[in-house]
């Protein structure tokens, strides 16, 4: 019999963990509190490790055909540019992959062999115990099923984190700073194919087009603030407070994301835990450690991780705790 396994969220770790222990023989389902595979979001990099993991999983090709190559310019107040530059022809950044998120999600999602994985949306962890042989969940729905196994590749503020490691604040690690990101359609970019930054004393703009959208981001410095990160009305009226009287293109910037609704918006985080598993339950991506968005290493460590899990799990042959300490 398949041993069974509970992965809490559809994003990069989440996938890459489906269809890794699907490969290796696992009977997997994954839930996520979404409507469908979590979308939105900035353009990613994929370096490193994670690169091999992509070629192992066949999908390197399918990378690199949508990998996007740009320029990039700091411009003033007035929009005059006063550097031009390129990440992509850095030396540093030889090898590296640059993607638009969803592009990535989705060949994740179609790596999978239809039907092999089970997929349970609009639904999320409600309780969750476990003893020596299993794990006891009990979904939003009132459903509750065992598995051999549940891992948390649920994001930053992880549910499964908090139901089985404790809270949160025990082990984020605060920058003093906060970030915001929405697409903004009815702001013309300068270039086609250049994302262009501006800077005020602790703040940051910077719109970003890609295909045929523009992705606008404001990011400032703080002290901690009283938020939380599920009201979308309280980031609004944060960013109101902070970017209301900005120049170049803020105000502009700032009505785009007034009337989103996929606003994303968080502080620069990490999370540092002592252990990423306990008992039955694992953790995988930004549930288990943040590097948070300004080291561009969250996707490949995602990638990496969900990886090594899979495969400690198959190489270690049942003897989860082996392969957990592995």
């Amino acid at each position: 019999m398949k041993k069974s396994v509970l992965i809490a969220g559809a994003s990069i770790a989440g996938l890459t963990l489906a269809y890794w222990l699907n490969r290796y023989g696992y009977q997997v389902t994954l839930i996520e509190v979404a409507n469908g595979l979590r979308r939105g979001g900035s353009p990613i990099d994929v370096r490193g490790d994670a690169l091999t993991v992509a070629n192992d999983m066949g999908i390197l090709d399918q990378l690199k055909a949508n990998q996007l190559v740009h320029t990039d310019e700091i411009v003033n107040a007035h929009n005059e540019p006063i550097v031009q530059f390129s990440i992509n022809a850095q030396a540093e950044y030889a090898g590296d992959l640059e993607i638009h998120r969803d592009d990535l999600v989705d060949i994740l999602y179609q790596a999978i062999p239809p039907n092999e994985v089970e997929f349970l949306f609009e639904n999320r962890i409600e309780t969750l115990s476990q003893d020596d042989d299993s794990v006891a969940v009990r979904f939003k729905t009132g459903e509750a099923q065992r598995f051999a196994f549940v891992v948390g590749a649920d994001g930053t503020h992880s549910t499964v984190r908090k139901l089985v490691f404790g809270p949160e604040a025990q082990f984020a690690r605060f920058f003093g700073a906060y970030f915001a990101l929405a697409e903004a359609p009815f702001i013309k970019p300068n270039q086609p194919n250049s994302a262009t930054l501006y800077q005020e004393v602790g703040k940051t703009a910077l719109l970003y087009p890609f295909k045929n959208a523009v992705q606008a981001g404001l990011l400032f410095r703080s002290s901690r603030l009283p938020y939380d990160y599920r009201k979308q009305d309280q980031h609004k009226q944060i960013l109101i407070d902070h970017f209301e009287n900005g120049l170049w293109k803020i105000p502009q910037i700032l009505a785009a994301m007034l009337a989103s609704n996929q606003l994303y918006f968080d502080e620069v985080v990490q999370i540092h835990m002592p252990s990423w598993t306990k008992g039955r339950v694992a953790l995988v991506g930004d549930a288990a450690h943040t590097t948070s968005f300004p080291t561009g290493m969250g996707t490949s460590l995602a990638m990496q991780g969900a990886a090594r899990l899979a495969t400690e799990l198959a190489t270690c042959k049942g003897n989860y705790s082996a392969a957990f300490a592995s």
